[in-house]
């Protein structure tokens, strides 16, 4: 395993297959080259079952493209991952929730490259942390190498990599050890606008940036605080205060120092940052519940307008309550399977014929039924939980495309509409995660809609240029949704590589009643064919609003005249009804 004075490989090995934890050893593609006795045992499969099979292979489709399209870009870019939530498929089909660690080691001479990857129930992770440390120093003298690596993985666990900042994982560690009471404080930070910054100069001048904001906030923190980098643009201080108006004012504070310009590749940037407060008031309330009070306060100081702090209020407990039990039932109802998919019909307005379906996310609500996406899809974008949302909605639409491909001929001939959010346009993973996506289910390109919102367009076109056109390099189809809700011009038409423009549903509502949501839809479905795209017609509800889309030269639509969303069974028995009305009008 090593040269002559390397670490003994007996020593090695025994720490390998005795650590508390799941420990993993693939190449840069996540093949599994080596495993320990703990994962064995905690999946039930042969270690030879295991040794050359992928590690995304083990888990479910939404955490296969994430681990595909986050963790192994993430490696080769940072060189580690940490904290990352996935789910292990079991031998006996159960699956395991677990949380994934891993780093790259880029190799020297003869020896390959390799991931080391470390997998904790997610029950006992923190008693597998301290069994962690203990193994790791009890084999630190006879495998200094490897028992040093182990060491920095284990600090990459508890830190940024990024800031050397304590990450989520490191802040609660640290909170832990603080007693609850009063006199203790939370400031909340995130940074405004911060998607700018990387989308116009890039990642790494974001990367320079949340450095930058890091090392002053760690300069004006009282060296009793603690800073910490939660994720992305996000920064938590901890101290004891004398009161709120102490607290309040270490915020406004900070508020002056990050406005301060921060020189990026020869450019001055000027941040702001909203920060919510939370003040100890009951000695009964935990450090953990004060931030969980403050990113509430976060978020009014965003709706206020940014740039500002805002103390949380006792009258604000309630809302704190109810959204981490949304955001929780959330995000169990995604890893638990509570999503749904209900797919609606595209119609062709001039031949009456069936050429796809739009995919509609609905969640099973364990006690409010089958909730539509207008009930979760905001706190979705708001948590960033949308993008395993929408990651699930892609690959469950495509399994069932490739469903309906294999049944019949008419479901090979189908195209699916899917939406993506914002967050979703704005993920650098995204394309790989669509490549994978087609590529598991081996659906042509050409079958797949991508559908985003005019708005999300609008926020940011440079960025979102970019993003279509990988996107459309794919091979994939585009479409603005909602449009006329926004404030698009024809140049961004004529730059953007769209195929259809669908036209809001608020002016086909007003069809042969209202001349001006007449006039407007005309104009659009103009639009869209001067600029050599498809107009298409949604929210359409009676066949006076058909007609009238006709005789304008509406080339698709879709609404409650033709079909409800339906469930995949439904939908399919519809189709067949459908076609076989074709053949006979026929």
């Amino acid at each position: 395993m090593t040269g002559p004075g390397g670490p003994d490989p007996d020593h090695f090995e025994a720490l390998f297959h005795q650590a508390p934890c799941g420990y993993l050893i693939t190449d840069d593609a996540g093949r599994i080259t080596a495993v320990n006795e703990t994962f064995v045992r905690w999946t039930g499969y042969s270690r030879s079952g295991l040794v050359g099979s992928k590690l995304q292979s083990l888990m479910p489709v939404g955490d296969q493209i994430l681990y595909s399209t986050h963790c192994i870009p993430q490696l080769g870019i940072n060189g580690a991952v940490s904290e990352i939530a996935v789910e292990i498929i079991a031998a006996d089909g159960g699956r395991r929730a677990a949380l994934l660690s891993a780093s790259r080691s880029p190799g020297s001479g003869q020896e390959p490259a390799s991931v080391r990857v470390i997998i904790f129930s997610a029950h006992e992770r923190r008693m597998y942390e301290r069994e962690l440390v203990s193994a790791l120093r009890a084999a630190e003298e006879a495998e200094a190498r490897r028992a040093q690596a182990e060491k920095e993985l284990q600090h990459l666990a508890l830190h940024d990599a990024l800031t050397g900042l304590p990450n989520r994982a490191g802040l609660k560690a640290k909170l832990d050890a603080v007693p609850a009471g009063g006199g203790l404080a939370v400031l909340f930070i995130d940074l405004d606008h911060f998607k700018a910054v990387n989308d116009s100069l890039g990642h790494a001048a974001g990367d320079d940036l949340l450095v930058s904001v890091a090392n002053r906030l760690r300069a004006a923190v009282p060296g009793t605080g603690i800073v910490a980098r939660l994720s992305g643009d996000e920064f938590v201080v901890v101290d004891s205060f004398a009161g709120s108006r102490e607290a309040t004012g270490l915020a406004a504070g900070l508020l002056e120092i990050l406005k301060t310009p921060i020189l990026i590749e020869g450019l001055e940037i000027v941040t702001s940052a909203s920060i919510g407060v939370a003040v100890n008031g009951d000695d009964d309330e935990t450090p953990e519940d004060l931030v969980r009070r403050a990113d509430i306060a976060m978020y009014r100081a965003k709706e206020l307008g940014r740039s500002r702090w805002e103390l949380h209020q006792p009258a604000e407990s309630d809302y704190t309550v109810d959204r981490l039990r949304a955001l929780g039932e959330l995000r169990r109802g995604i890893n638990d399977g509570a999503l749904r998919v209900h797919y609606q019909p595209r119609i062709d307005l001039h031949t009456g014929r069936a050429t796809g379906v739009e995919a509609l996310v609905r969640w099973q609500h364990p006690t409010r039924g089958l909730l539509p996406p207008s009930e979760f899809i905001t706190m979705a974008e708001e948590s960033g939980l949308v993008r395993p949302l929408g990651a699930w909605v892609l690959g469950e639409t495509l399994r069932q495309a490739d469903n309906w491909r294999r049944e019949s001929r008419r479901g090979a001939d189908l195209d699916f509409a899917v939406n993506l959010s914002a967050r979703q346009l704005s993920d650098p993973g995204l394309v790989t995660m669509v490549e994978d996506a087609l590529r598991l289910r081996g659906i042509d390109s050409s079958h797949l809609l991508l559908e985003i919102t005019e708005t999300a367009l609008m926020a940011d076109p440079g960025g979102a240029l970019d993003s279509l056109t990988a996107l459309k390099n794919l091979g994939v189809g585009l479409a603005v949704d909602d449009f006329g809700t926004g404030y698009s011009s024809l140049t961004y038409l004529k730059k953007f590589p769209i195929d259809e423009l669908k036209i809001d549903r608020s002016f086909i509502n007003g069809l042969g009643s209202d001349s001006g949501d007449s006039a407007i839809v005309g104009s659009c479905i103009d639009l869209a064919h001067a600029v050599g795209i498809r107009a298409v017609a949604e929210g359409v509800e009676t066949s006076g609003q058909v007609q009238t889309l006709k005789d304008m030269g509406c080339d698709l639509a879709q609404g409650f005249h033709f079909a409800r969303p339906l469930p995949a069974p439904a939908l399919k028995e519809w189709l067949d009804a459908h076609t076989r009305d074709e053949r006979a009008g026929a």
